[in-house]
């Protein structure tokens, strides 16, 4: 069974910093291109960022771009997302998924307020 666990998310101000991550088991990891999406109130689902399975390779929507970094370390099996310069624009529940399924996890909640 295919198992994501996101966390890391909270309340910081804007300007300010998080680190999400996304600890998997049930599958080849390593094996997987992985993405996070994020959906904020109201709104529909949004991708954020895409990383290849080896790493070598990421993508990121225009609203994060040189904000956000996606990486991963399959020896632990887990995905990351560094979040920096955070704007209010970005508060959303963040989830971590396999770019070829749209099962995620529970997500873990990320609030930009002052």
């Amino acid at each position: 069974e295919v198992q994501l666990v996101e966390s890391g998310g909270g309340w910081v101000q804007p300007g300010g910093s998080l680190r999400l991550s996304c600890a998997t088991s049930g599958f080849t990891f390593s094996s997987y291109n992985m993405m996070w999406v994020r959906q904020a109130p109201g709104k529909g689902l949004e991708w954020v960022s895409i990383i290849n399975s080896d790493g070598g390779g990421r993508t990121y929507a225009d609203s994060v771009k040189g904000r956000f970094t996606i990486s991963r370390d399959n020896a632990k099996n887990t995905l990351y997302l560094q979040l920096n310069n955070l704007k209010p624009e970005d508060t959303a529940m963040y989830y971590c998924k396999q770019t070829s399924s749209s099962s995620r996890g529970q997500g873990t909640q990320v609030t930009v307020s002052s």
